[in-house]
């Protein structure tokens, strides 16, 4: 019995110096070019889904009117289309990031656009929000509440029809002067 407890000891002692040390010399991978750890993604995306759902608000309180989405492709090109690119521009640097920065204009699974499928409380979330360990900030204090509305109002819509004064803005690059 001595010896059991005394290896139990001694193993409940080792696993934290280990991942002491483990950590301290610098062998978790943290650079974005690192393989992931195993199950990284899972672990991350569970509690993250169960914040949001618990979290996220049921209804809008503005509608997706065309001067609201006209001021959301405003703010969008402004705030989120260094990261997730423009309407059929892609971001030069989004697939560099870990993990990649989704392009919210760019058909993925299913033939869904960008984030269209998602409620729009969920995508207000995230822009309030951000996400830790991904790169998305937190827009909460760059913001207001009526603009974290209209660019998720407008990425709720990425799917239909939008007004031309939005299209115009969505589809120049980014280094050009918005048309008006």
């Amino acid at each position: 019995m001595a010896k059991f407890l005394l290896g139990l000891i001694i193993g409940l002692l080792i696993l934290p110096a280990w991942a002491f040390f483990y950590l301290h010399l610098g062998h978790p991978p943290v650079a974005v070019a690192d393989q992931p750890f195993p199950f990284e993604k899972r672990i991350v995306k569970v509690p993250l889904g169960a914040r949001i759902d618990k979290e996220m608000p049921a209804t809008a309180p503005i509608q997706p009117s065309p001067d609201t989405l006209i001021a959301g492709a405003q703010i969008y090109r402004q705030q989120c289309a260094s990261c997730h690119g423009l309407y059929g521009r892609p971001s030069d640097f989004a697939n560099h990031m870990y993990p990649h920065a989704p392009q919210l204009w760019a058909p993925h699974r299913n033939g869904v656009v960008g984030v269209s499928d998602d409620p729009v409380g969920e995508t207000w979330w995230k822009v309030a929000n951000g996400i830790r360990l991904t790169g998305m900030p937190s827009y909460d204090k760059v913001l207001n509440q009526t603009q974290m509305w209209q660019v998720s109002l407008l990425l709720q819509q990425a799917d239909k029809p939008l007004p031309a004064e939005a299209m115009n803005l969505l589809k120049q690059p980014l280094d050009a002067a918005p048309a008006q």
